[in-house]
């Protein structure tokens, strides 16, 4: 069988499979690329079943687009709240304000104009322009070019542009006539269902029968990927602290950078020895020390609370906390450092914190309602 016959069953199948039946999502139930675009964003580096909650909470919220523009950004954060990668969030309240100046409020359906947007790139754009529009745009993402290089024997190493560059091309034929966005989440589904990236249901695959990487046993060796680094380990301690209300000391962090302007504890990194050899003493000395020096905060660390840790794409913290107290003199005004202030427990609705500092005062909350209900 040529190559195209192969290419026409492919699309054939994939897209009568699809349209057979498939999962009730909230984005899937109307063509509206408001919703199609913000569930791309959220899906991103996210699973589905974490995502629906979210959505439908987000379009609750900002139904349109102009209600996220229009937004202060410290809730649209706090929607955002859990799904982490939080420029996401900022990137996509951003394009919408670019939406409602420049577009009247209606997302444009040109991929020149739809990938100037702010945080749309080349997957999020062809996805909203195909389910949205019914435009022939390939949207290839990791799972796309999983079950594209497993059913087509495709052995380039799927982490270089150039392999993503060539996949976008074959997905861009592959797509039929009239039926874009179709076949583009017919694509997603599989990948996501039955084409797993590891212990693939082949008998249940609607294109088993022709699947290169079935026939030759392959599907364990395909795609081909270099790993990545793995996460850097940082060793840091964090300050808890209370004050005779109950409120506790938070603050903000930088405006650029990693977590702009999201809420968390007090913390300091660690010397490079790690954790292994940082006694409790020194992370209560760096604690101590660091904080004075860099924010100004005078504190008297004290009894470890406990250990949390958080892996970001490039980084991960393992965090030591401890409970604290201000160090001031009695009769000293308490003035605290810019960026800083108590924050009561009714009130941390209205914040966003990374979900590393959120289950750290979660936790602490459920311990201390625990030792009430024992008292």
């Amino acid at each position: 069988m040529n190559d195209n016959e192969n290419k026409a069953y492919y699309t054939r199948e994939l897209t009568a499979w699809y349209q057979r039946g498939n999962r009730d999502l909230p984005w899937r139930r109307s063509r509206n690329p408001y919703h199609i675009w913000v569930s791309e964003i959220m899906l991103q580096q996210t699973r589905v079943e974490t995502v629906i909650p979210y959505f439908n909470r987000f379009m609750e919220k900002f139904p349109t687009i102009d209600a996220l523009a229009d937004a202060p950004e410290e809730d649209v954060l706090k929607a955002w709240e859990g799904l982490g990668y939080y420029s996401r969030a900022r990137n996509l309240q951003a394009a919408a304000q670019e939406v409602k100046e420049s577009y009247e409020g209606k997302v444009p359906d040109t991929p020149e104009a739809i990938s100037s947007l702010k945080g749309v790139g080349p997957y999020t754009a062809g996805a909203i322009l195909s389910i949205a529009y019914n435009k022939p745009e390939p949207a290839v993402d990791g799972n796309v070019m999983r079950v594209l290089s497993r059913f087509f024997l495709l052995e380039d190493d799927i982490a270089k542009p150039s392999t993503r560059g060539k996949i976008e091309k074959l997905a861009r034929a592959l797509i039929p006539a009239g039926s874009a966005g179709d076949f583009n989440q017919a694509l997603m589904e599989l990948g996501a269902t039955v084409c797993t990236p590891r212990s693939p249901h082949c008998l249940v695959c609607p294109v088993m029968e022709r699947c290169g990487a079935r026939l030759e046993g392959r599907t364990d060796e395909l795609p081909v990927k270099t790993k990545a680094k793995p996460p850097r380990p940082e060793s840091r301690a964090a300050a808890f602290i209370t004050d005779a209300a109950g409120r506790l000391l938070v603050r903000q962090r930088p405006q650029d950078g990693l977590l702009a302007r999201l809420w968390e504890l007090p913390h300091v990194p660690l010397s490079e020895g790690g954790r292994e050899e940082a006694s409790r003493e020194a992370d209560k000395r760096a604690l101590r020390e660091r904080l004075a020096a860099e924010d100004g905060l005078r504190v008297v660390p004290g009894e470890w609370l406990t250990d949390a840790e958080h892996t970001f794409s490039h980084l991960r913290w393992d965090m030591r906390v401890y409970r604290g107290r201000l160090a001031h003199e009695p009769g000293e005004p308490e003035a605290l450092p810019p960026a800083y202030r108590w924050m009561g427990r009714d009130e941390m609705g209205s914040y966003a914190f990374p979900n590393l500092f959120l289950r750290i005062i979660q936790g602490e909350a459920e311990a201390a309602a625990g030792r009430e209900a024992r008292a």
